[in-house]
Order: structure tokens, then C-alpha cells, then sequence
């Protein structure tokens, strides 16, 4: 017997009453996204290496998923790093190309490579796949769809506050309340890095802090240590761990912690500046809270630093994050261009929609009438008003084979099909047609129009 098929861990196949539930959340977020002025584009699914490597950090880069190059890949291999067992030099002569890691480092090659077709700012949303070679577990995928906003051109805080606007619109739409957008900023970091006297490691402290919510203080302190932050240091941070209170009074908090840091200092404006807006204009259902410790581990974050949580009645990591990247495009030489983006999480959005039972029943329906097959007469007569109801928008099919009624019904009853039209030789003599509802068992023979009338 034939060894039953397979896909590999962290991939999924999608029913159609999944993929229903998945347009439904992308079909929100695309609304939003061009109520906001977006615009979209799309990228390839791989890239170069180089456009992809280092730009994630060590730990970002372990998880980018490697193309090997086509036709004989080991005829131009790095002998030595073959003979040594050098993985990363011997990667680097077999593949050339990589699936996308995410959608923001394409985002900003495109914005580079079509600077002149541009016009600045340049405000685009991306619903696309990507990929990390991950270890799967609940809500994280090895292949999974990212929905993508950013601006690039403009270092104007306002931008910032209309994301938050867009988070709230977005869950708003979904019916899901209770979502936490935490906010942060790369400034604070590199001012509490700057008054434990450790701006070198910089890096590592953010790496570390961002593992808070999986790892546990003592679990992050070990790790700062472990990278050579010393335990002096770590006294003079100690405060942030237990920072509470009100967005404002964490502030006050920061700007003592800070006091000595003018980059800190900044940051501290920054925050102070998104709050005052938001407060002029109350977020409908998402709350607003600000985290010290959200560092989220990437690179190229320069300012405000976004994470989105679900609703604390559910189990689940973030679903949407994003931040400021001020010298992004300037890894591929355009200098001086600040973008900052957001991304949503439609896979976690997915779980947490499902958990709570907030999809509405009716986007996964699809056929609403079908006709059953007495036979080639009857089946040209069924197809001729299927014809008619399509042309009215109204979703109908014809079962392809003249099976027995039990099995057809049985087929419109699996499918919840709620209606179903039996026309055999009687029907068709007075031209009318058996129409019968599904769920209540009701009978009657109507004509087209009265049909028509009926499904509409």
C-alpha cells in the first residue's frame, strides 16, 4: 500500500470554509488599508541572498529559509567549507536566492530599485506569504500570510498616530475588542542602554528585553549576562521590570529613569506627542498602553516600536506589530529616507477570531440553490434557470450526475446548501419547478419568477 502524502511541518492545507474565514479577515484589512490611502503592490516570493541576509539580526537570519542554486549545485561549492563542514561559507556558494523572510526589507529594495516611478511619500499595503524556518507551535507557522502598511518619505510623528488609527479601524471592523496596541521606543532602549554605560551592546540588551513575556525576568537577565552586560549594569535597569501604572505615569517614571540620557529625553517627547493625539481622538475598541520592556528584536527599528496583543481572555503572542526604520532603504543606498509600517497577523488573527466565535455564519456560504440530476432532460432544463439565477448573482449549481435522490440530497445537506429545486417530466410540462427548503422541509412548485423571487 502507497505511503499516505504529506506536507511539511508548519504548512497547511485550507478547506474552503477556512479560506471563506481568511478572505473575510483580508477583505477587512484591505478595506482599511485604502480608507487610509494605501496602495498596493506585490513582490516576488524569493529574493537574492544579499537582499535578505543581515538584515534580521543573527537570530533572523537562522530562520531564512535558503534556496539551493538549479542544475548541479555542488559543482561550484566551496570545497574547503565542504571538507571543514562550514555551513555559512558553504551556503554561500550553493545558494544564491531566498524565500522572503518578510514583506518590509522587499518593501524597501522596491522603493529603492523604482525610486523614480515614486511619488513621496509613498504609502503601499502588501498581502503576501513569507516564510521562517521556525519551530511550529500554536499561532506560529513556518509558511504564513503577512498584511503589510508602511509610509516611507515622511518623518512626521502623525504617521504613527495614524496606524494606531489603523489597528483600531481593523479590529474595530472584525467585531474584536479588548486588543492592546503597545507602544515603545527604540529611543528609550538606546537611552537605557546609554545610562547602564553599555550603547555597544545595544543589540544584545534589545534581543534580550523582547524575550520578557517567553523567558521571564531572571530568564532575560541570565541571557544580558551571558553577552557580557554586567550585573552592575542590570541594577541600574532594574526599575523597568516593574513598571505599572497609567501610560502618563509610566512616563514620569521614565523620565527619572532617563534623566540622564538625551536620547532617552527624546524618546520620552515622542511617546508624550502620540498620546496627546490619540486622547483628542479615542480609539473605538483597542487600548492603548505603553511597554518599556517591548523591544520586538529587529535590527532596523529606529523610533516608535508597535505590538498588537489579543484580548487577555485568549491564549495567544502578538498579532500585529511594526514600528520607525529610519535608515532602512539606506542598506541598499538610498540615504535619508524614513519609513515607518505596521504589519497584521492573519493567521493569529484567524485563531483568535475562531476562539471567540466572532466570524459570522454567513461568509461561508457559497452555492444557494442546487438542482437535482433526474436525467439529460431535466438536467438542460435545471441548467437553463441555473443560467438565469447567475446572471442575477445568485450562487447555483446542477449535481453533474443522475445519482439517486438519497445520495444527492445527502450531498446539498453536507454541503448546507439550505435550498433545493427538483424538477423532473411533471415540472417540466407546466414549466414550473419543486422548490424545497432545506431546513424546514417545506415543499411547493413555483415558477422562474416566483424562483428568482424566492432565493433573492
Amino acid at each position: 500500500m502507497a505511503q499516505k502524502p504529506s506536507i511539511p511541518k508548519g504548512t497547511r492545507d485550507f478547506s474552503p470554509a477556512e479560506v471563506a474565514k481568511r478572505t473575510y479577515i483580508i477583505n477587512s484589512i484591505k478595506s482599511q488599508f485604502e480608507k487610509f490611502g494605501f496602495q498596493p503592490i506585490e513582490t516576488p516570493s524569493f529574493e537574492n541572498s544579499e537582499t535578505l541576509m543581515g538584515k534580521y539580526g543573527e537570530e533572523g537570519d537562522r530562520l531564512i529559509f535558503k534556496i539551493l542554486n538549479s542544475g548541479d549545485f555542488l559543482n561550484k561549492a566551496d570545497n574547503k567549507a565542504l571538507e571543514e563542514k562550514d555551513s555559512l561559507k558553504l551556503t554561500a556558494s550553493i545558494s544564491e536566492k531566498a524565500l522572503r523572510y518578510d514583506l518590509t526589507v522587499p518593501f524597501a529594495r522596491y522603493v529603492v530599485q523604482h525610486q523614480s516611478e515614486l511619488e513621496f511619500p509613498f504609502k503601499r499595503y502588501q498581502i503576501q506569504p513569507v516564510w521562517r524556518a521556525d519551530r511550529p507551535q500554536k499561532g506560529r507557522f513556518r509558511e504564513f500570510f503577512q498584511c503589510d502598511a508602511d509610509v516611507v518619505g515622511s518623518d512626521s510623528l502623525w504617521q504613527e498616530v495614524e496606524f494606531i488609527q489603523l489597528y483600531d479601524a481593523v479590529f474595530s471592523s472584525l467585531k474584536l475588542e479588548g486588543v492592546s496596541i503597545k507602544i515603545n521606543n527604540r529611543k528609550i532602549l538606546s537611552g537605557f542602554a546609554e545610562v547602564i554605560g553599555e550603547q555597544e551592546k545595544l543589540i544584545d540588551f534589545t534581543v534580550a528585553l523582547d524575550k520578557l513575556d517567553k523567558i521571564g525576568e531572571e530568564g532575560v537577565k541570565k541571557e544580558m549576562l551571558e553577552k557580557g552586560i554586567s550585573a552592575e549594569a542590570l541594577k541600574k535597569i532594574q526599575p523597568i521590570f516593574g513598571l505599572k501604572g497609567t501610560y502618563t505615569e509610566k512616563i514620569e517614571s521614565l523620565s527619572q529613569i532617563l534623566i540622564s540620557s538625551e536620547i532617552g529625553k527624546k524618546g520620552i517627547e515622542e511617546l508624550k506627542f502620540l498620546q496627546n493625539a490619540i486622547s483628542e481622538m479615542p480609539l473605538k475598541t483597542a487600548i492603548l498602553d505603553l511597554d518599556v520592556t517591548l523591544a520586538r528584536g529587529l535590527n532596523y527599528y529606529t523610533g516608535a516600536i508597535i505590538e498588537v496583543s489579543a484580548p487577555e481572555n485568549v491564549k495567544m503572542g502578538s498579532i500585529g506589530g511594526g514600528g520607525r526604520y529610519d535608515d532602512l532603504t539606506g542598506i541598499f543606498g538610498l540615504k535619508n529616507m524614513s519609513g515607518v509600517g505596521i504589519s497584521f497577523g492573519l493567521d493569529r488573527i484567524y485563531l483568535v477570531l475562531e476562539e471567540l466565535g466572532l466570524f459570522p455564519k454567513t461568509i461561508t456560504s457559497t452555492t444557494k440553490v442546487l438542482f437535482i440530476n433526474f436525467g439529460e432532460e431535466e438536467a438542460l432544463y435545471g441548467l437553463k434557470a441555473i443560467q438565469k439565477l447567475r446572471n442575477e448573482g445568485i450562487a447555483a449549481e446542477l449535481y453533474p450526475d443522475s445519482a439517486k435522490m438519497k445520495k444527492q440530497m445527502n450531498y446539498a445537506h453536507k454541503r448546507e446548501i439550505p435550498f433545493v429545486v427538483l424538477a423532473g417530466p411533471e415540472e417540466i410540462k407546466f414549466q414550473v419547478y419543486g422548490f424545497k427548503n432545506m431546513d424546514s422541509g417545506e415543499q411547493e412548485k413555483v415558477t422562474m419568477d416566483i424562483l428568482m423571487e424566492l432565493l433573492k
